[in-house]
């Protein structure tokens, strides 16, 4: 349950930062001449992976990895990996890179800025860095990249379990 409600304050508290980010959409048969629009917050997957260049802009967070551990004498600790996925539409490539890198910076900025939520999950940088990729290829009209993070998250508490018959 941790990882979950982790997700789902990551993806409220992108979508508040990103709100007021106006981005381009591509146009579609449906809709020639979409409205631009703040990226829309994903968690895990898009709901239709296969419209994934229609649903542009958008962040998708991910959970990839989590561990528990314990050291001698210490007490157990929980993280998690999150991948954040970022992309972008835009015909004029250089305004598509610059709107990407935009949007990557101000998920950044922010979760740097307040790295502990709802006094429960803390942004882990002492042990791992908060890293960022904007993805080499070109992928012109579309643009991507993603950010890795580590999160502390709440331990496990130890239940009493009494073993007698």
């Amino acid at each position: 349950m941790n990882k979950v409600l982790l997700l789902q304050k990551l993806g409220a508290f992108t979508a508040r930062t990103v709100k007021d980010l106006i981005l381009p959409v591509q146009p579609q048969k449906v809709c020639p001449n979409p409205a631009p629009r703040a990226a829309e917050v994903y968690l895990m997957r898009l709901p239709d992976s296969k419209a994934a260049k229609q649903k542009a802009p958008y962040i998708i967070h991910q959970v990839i990895t989590g561990s528990d551990g314990q050291n001698p004498g210490e007490l157990t600790e929980s993280r998690c990996t999150i991948r954040s996925i970022f992309c972008t539409y835009n015909p004029d490539e250089q305004e598509g890179s610059l709107e990407l890198l935009n949007l990557m910076e101000r998920v950044r900025i922010a979760l740097l800025e307040n790295m502990l939520f709802e006094h429960q999950f803390q942004l882990d940088i002492k042990s791992t860095p908060l890293e960022t990729m904007v993805y080499p290829e070109d992928t012109a009209p579309f643009y991507a990249g993603e950010m890795v993070s580590t999160w502390i998250i709440p331990r496990v508490q130890r239940k009493e379990v009494d073993f007698r018959l």
